[in-house]
């Protein structure tokens, strides 16, 4: 059943024996995870603290959440990949190449299956069984086994998992009712609320550590979703546990740390529950999970891109490539275009409206506001589902790029250039030369690469592009924006006017 304290006779007189012993006065009583009989009735935390202080103790919310909260032993077995000879001996005959086979490690030359053994956390949400843990936990698992705080261990089958946000959900085979905890729903976590974290280091089972909550929204590397960091102590094991909120409610499930030994500093991020409870909803509903598809290549704006639209700040993501037979591109999306909002909410950057398409349905019909040669336009798309090869945000690196006042040379473009760029259209320039050191050079063109556009301008010659920085700069443009191809794929990028207006002058 759900995990509840009795709120009259389990706090307050342990918090009356406190009270009397320091000498205070109107100490609270804090309760713990709510039931739906008492939902009508305010949360209000387990930890008692003095004001202002540290909560006088974390007993009783670790007390009763630590039943909830699993340790998952995993057996791996993976196929080995087959021998390879070295290099060359491909070359002699068959009966030598079967001889140096079979000095390879196995029977008949066939490597060994690899077995191995992984320990991580995992905590229950729901009294059927279901419990949820990282990917990374059960990645290649051929066996699984959760122990309980009570020492009893329990088989679970795999029921989903979701390597994007590093989720899954097992389900214990067993009938049993199990104690479980929920996730936060609409919680507005900030930075200094304290957090706890439960779960199994290093397979030394239940562990509790408490720290604050010390950034939020925190981004690493290049996936779509943020992350929570925690300081409270998580080391190697405590993956897929879960951290608490002094109300007992799941409030991030522990994926990473951040450290050069491998030991903990301080350091840990958590999957947020906003992110994990839907996830682990689609995972138990379907064992998969089905994300939004527009079918666009983007990248963030920087200052010389927001400039060189005349953006007042550098909001919205920037269309770099329009796939082909996409969702966005049936809908009249065209490179070039800055996405502004995307069903009336602002959109901050290239992980903001990745995050934001990625959470809608397939089939959903999205509004989304573009800004399109400096003119506003609404665009009305019917969201496609997310390709599963497709990587983790779908968009180019954006490196910053600026005729020859840049420190360009400037050419025509042969057919072996389209082939070798992989260039299909029958726009574009060739950069055949790029002083070291100058504007162009610092903004990551290079010789070789092709300029596709300037502004708005389809660049056919060197004059197209003169033309187009000469009108840019009548226009007041601080900045103007090139559309660039290289053997990696198109990618935008401004290069200043001002700069090199001032060094003219």
């Amino acid at each position: 059943m759900k995990l509840s304290l009795n709120r009259s006779t389990a706090l307050l007189p342990a918090f009356s024996r406190i009270s009397l012993a320091i000498g205070l006065a109107g100490m609270l009583a804090f309760s713990g995870p709510s039931m739906a009989a008492a939902q009508q009735h305010k949360q209000v935390p387990y930890a008692a603290a003095l004001a202002p202080g540290a909560p006088v103790s974390f007993a009783d919310l670790i007390e009763e959440i630590s039943p909830a909260v699993v340790s998952i032993n995993v057996e791996t077995h993976e196929e080995a990949p087959d021998a390879q000879l070295p290099e060359g001996m491909d070359q002699l005959p068959e009966q030598f190449r079967e001889f140096f086979r079979r000095q390879q490690p196995g029977r008949n030359g066939k490597p060994r299956a690899r077995e191995g053994r992984a320990l991580g956390s995992g905590f229950l949400i729901s009294r059927e069984g279901y419990v949820v843990t990282n990917n990374h936990v059960i990645e290649n698992a051929s066996k699984i086994t959760v122990a309980m705080q009570d020492g009893r261990e329990f088989e679970a089958e795999m029921i989903g998992k979701d390597k994007l946000t590093d989720l899954a959900v097992l389900k214990i085979k067993d009938d049993k009712d199990f104690p479980f905890v929920s996730f936060a729903e609409d919680i507005n976590l900030r930075v200094g609320d304290w957090v706890v974290a439960v779960g199994n280091p290093f397979g030394l089972g239940g562990t509790a550590t408490a720290g604050i909550v010390s950034a939020t929204g925190r981004e690493i590397g290049r996936g779509a979703y943020d992350f929570i960091q925690i300081d409270a102590s998580i080391n190697r094991g405590n993956s897929g546990g879960p951290a608490f909120d002094l109300y007992g409610n799941v409030v991030g499930v522990n994926s990473q740390i951040l450290s050069p030994t491998g030991g903990n500093i301080g350091i840990g991020f958590a999957i947020p529950a906003r992110v994990a409870s839907k996830v682990t909803k689609e995972l138990i509903d379907k064992g998969s999970v089905t994300r939004g598809y527009l079918g666009v290549n983007i990248q963030s704006i920087d200052q010389d891109l927001a400039d060189s639209e005349g953006l007042k700040a550098r909001e919205g993501a920037l269309v770099a490539k329009v796939i082909k037979d996409s969702p966005a591109k049936k809908a009249g999306f065209k490179t070039g275009d800055i996405v502004l909002k995307l069903d009336g909410k602002s959109i901050e950057d290239s992980r903001d409206l990745t995050r934001k398409v990625g959470e809608l349905f397939v089939g959903h019909k999205a509004k989304f506001l573009v800004l399109r040669n400096g003119k506003r336009k609404t665009l009305t798309v019917t969201i496609g589902k997310r390709p599963d090869n497709l990587g983790e945000t779908g968009t180019p690196e954006a490196t910053t790029s600026n005729v020859d006042e840049f420190g360009m040379e400037l050419g025509s473009l042969s057919q072996e250039d389209r082939d070798r760029l992989d260039l299909e259209e029958d726009r574009g320039i060739l950069v055949e030369r790029v002083e070291a050191g100058k504007t162009a050079f610092k903004k990551g063109i290079r010789a070789g690469n092709a300029l596709l556009a300037a502004g708005s301008t389809d660049l056919n010659s060197p004059a197209d592009f003169e033309r187009a920085v000469n009108e840019a700069r009548k226009a007041g443009r601080k900045a103007i924006r090139i559309l660039v191809q290289n053997r990696n794929g198109q990618l935008f990028t401004a290069l200043r006017l001002d700069e090199t207006k001032s060094k003219k002058d």
